[in-house]
């Protein structure tokens, strides 16, 4: 995620572009409460979901969120510091996290870890500039650095074609599709969980590694199956029903799929 699932949208003046057409001098640095404004702006510009302020407030904060923000030392006017990119992510615990089954666990290294990206962004007159790609590479050195840490990992739309490309030129592997995953605007979108696998945590392509991958294919395509079954003979049996008032009305059924969805949208995972 992110990564983005629509593309990034940034309203950005002409004298912006003019200023950036010159060869940029991008440097990294932590994400800072001076950057909140900024932060919450370009969220806005580039994200289909709201986040909530306890998130930006997480970030600029240094809270349980690591944050970097690319800035480009060569702007003038006093924008030198000003963000122009970004990247989001915490720490989860490897045993409690989606992909635990598809890690090779070391006994002797205690409690094991993985970091999540959050959200990743780049204002649209900085792109295609490789800005992303140093962005999530800082996300990965940091994961390196973790001894205990079992690699990095993300969820993006699955309509986000450019994010996709660039994931898998970066090593990053496609180990499941999420059907429905994300829920925007009242309509459902299926998601790919990626992961870059750090500390020996997984052969770059063991035959485990394509047993593991059959299996989730098979149990997504069985699921997939059983899920239109379920939706036929519901629409076969019960599909209209009758009001008090003799008119006919549909009443849709929500699954636990759908509410699961509702509460992964509203968090902070959108890559």
């Amino acid at each position: 995620m992110s990564r983005f699932p629509r593309g990034f949208v940034e309203n950005s003046s002409s004298k912006e572009e003019t200023k950036t057409a010159r060869r940029p001098s991008i440097c990294f640095r932590p994400i800072n409460p001076c950057d909140l404004e900024r932060l919450e702006q370009i969220h806005r510009d580039i994200f289909p979901i709201r986040y909530e302020s306890e998130f930006f407030q997480n970030v600029v904060n240094g809270g349980d969120i690591v944050s970097w923000a690319a800035v480009d030392r060569s702007r003038p006017d006093g924008h030198s510091e000003e963000l122009i990119g970004f990247v989001t992510a915490k720490i989860a615990l490897a045993k409690e996290s989606e992909i635990s089954d598809l890690i090779r666990y070391d006994s002797t290294k205690g409690e094991e870890t993985l970091v999540y990206i959050l959200t990743l962004g780049v204002v649209e007159t900085y792109r295609k500039r490789g800005i992303a790609k140093l962005l999530i590479n800082e996300v990965v050195k940091y994961a390196s650095s973790i001894p205990v840490c079992r690699g990095v990992y993300l969820h993006v739309i699955a309509h986000n074609n450019p994010a996709i490309r660039l994931y898998k030129r970066m090593s990053f592997r496609c180990v499941r599709r999420l059907h429905g995953f994300y829920l925007i605007n009242g309509q459902h979108f299926d998601s790919y969980l990626f992961v870059y696998f750090i500390n020996g945590s997984r052969s770059p392509c063991s035959p485990l590694d394509l047993a593991v991958l059959a299996l989730n294919y098979m149990r997504s395509g069985i699921k997939s199956v059983a899920s239109k079954l379920t939706i036929n003979h519901e629409e076969k049996g019960s599909k209209w029903l009758k009001s008090k008032d003799n008119t006919r009305c549909l009443l849709p059924t929500q699954t636990k799929r759908n509410l699961a969805s509702e509460r992964v949208s509203s968090g902070y995972d959108y890559v």
